[in-house]
């Protein structure tokens, strides 16, 4: 690769080439992972080439940081992940996910890029009475509770959520393993049924789409919503980490969520902003398809989570979690987790499935395959 740069840009580029890990702490072939650098250094040049044709400023565009919905199966909706930091904190600080901490710039720009890109997608016009409809693969680890993962093979799931402001009792809907199973609120027994209205544990299109666009009100408002969260369910002080609670919920909202191009957009501008999250050059999603990983590692459970995107297209194919020390669940490098986008769309009725080529479907890239399974990391 041509070294294009000098001064500034070729220090700024030389700082982003040492984030990357070298070939022997990574174990990767030096072709792959030479590539992988390669496309961050060409993110980096696009985006210089666009800020000379139109200048813009360094700084780091309005960004939204969206909540997190976990569903589970068994028909109970359970509330959004955690993000906040110890106690009842009001706002994010720079120890947390505050305005002054920030990933490590070679993240920072490929989060910037991957902005870029969402923004330039369709807008959807989704209706209060319709459902968003989402297809992936996901592996399921059966081993015993706190034990070795035992990881299933990739199994498809697809998903159709409500789309009404609400409140409403009836959720969605999950289809895996050949059966259909209802997303519903759970009531307590002898109690009256009260609704989930659309917001922070359940995020409807048109919601998302209300959020406001400054990253710092966003994250505020995010950390106070999910402080509620964590103090109504007795969450302990020491299990609140705001900066990697945030980054998983963000994983979350990814994962099977239909957003506005816009708020995915700010969403991608908030990570940035998160500290401690950096650039996993070659990550595999649960199709076997390879691209770059925007990662943090969880030190409380000893894990770390990768999204991944094309690295060329910088389209969001799915994620993966992998043992960052040894821990009972199994050795360093092990896989306990994979998924992977298929499809997403917007449909008018529950187990409907969307027809190729409508507007509001969305299929990822293909990426590039793995050479067979990959049941490791290193």
């Amino acid at each position: 690769m041509n070294d294009r740069t000098s001064g500034p840009d070729r220090a700024e580029r030389e700082e982003l080439a040492r984030l990357l890990p070298a070939p022997a702490e990574r174990d990767l072939p030096p072709g792959r992972l030479l590539h992988h650098k390669d496309s961050l250094m060409r993110l980096i040049d696009q985006d210089r080439a666009r800020a000379t044709a139109r200048p813009r400023p360094r700084l780091l565009r309005p960004a939204v940081l969206l909540p997190a919905a976990g569903l589970a199966l068994g028909g109970v909706l359970l509330t959004t992940l955690a993000v906040t930091g110890q106690g009842s904190a009001p706002a994010p600080s720079a120890a947390g996910t505050g305005s002054h901490a920030t990933a490590p710039r070679g993240a920072a720009v490929l989060l910037d890029r991957i902005a870029s890109v969402a923004e330039e997608s369709g807008e959807r016009t989704v209706t209060g009475d319709q459902f968003v409809y989402v297809r992936t693969l996901q592996t399921r680890n059966e081993g015993v509770f706190d034990g070795p993962v035992k990881l299933t093979e990739p199994r498809e799931r697809e998903v159709w959520m409500a789309q009404k402001a609400g409140p409403v009792i009836d959720v969605g809907l999950i289809h895996e393993d050949g059966a259909y199973v209802p997303i519903e609120v759970g009531v307590p027994d002898g109690e009256t049924p009260v609704g989930q209205p659309a917001g922070l544990g359940r995020p409807t299109y048109a919601w998302l789409a209300s959020l406001p666009t400054d990253p710092d009100v966003l994250l505020r408002r995010l950390a106070t919503e999910i402080t509620r969260d964590q103090d109504a369910r007795d969450t302990p002080a020491e299990e609140r980490d705001r900066a990697q609670d945030t980054f998983d919920a963000i994983g979350e909202l990814l994962r099977e969520t239909l957003m506005p191009p816009r708020t995915a957009a700010a969403l991608y501008k908030a990570a940035a902003r998160i500290p401690g999250v950096t650039v996993d050059p070659d990550a595999v999603d649960a199709a076997g398809r390879r691209g770059i990983g925007v990662a943090r590692d969880d030190t409380r459970a000893g894990w770390r989570t990768a999204w991944i995107f094309d690295s060329a297209t910088l389209g969001y194919l799915g994620e993966r979690s992998y043992l960052t020390r040894d821990t009972p669940m199994g050795k360093k490098g092990t896989l306990i987790n994979a998924s992977a986008v298929m499809e997403r769309a917007v449909v008018d009725t529950l187990r409907e499935k969307p027809t190729a080529g409508k507007p509001a479907t969305e299929r990822p890239a293909a990426g590039r395959p793995t050479a067979g399974k990959q049941s490791t990391t290193t």
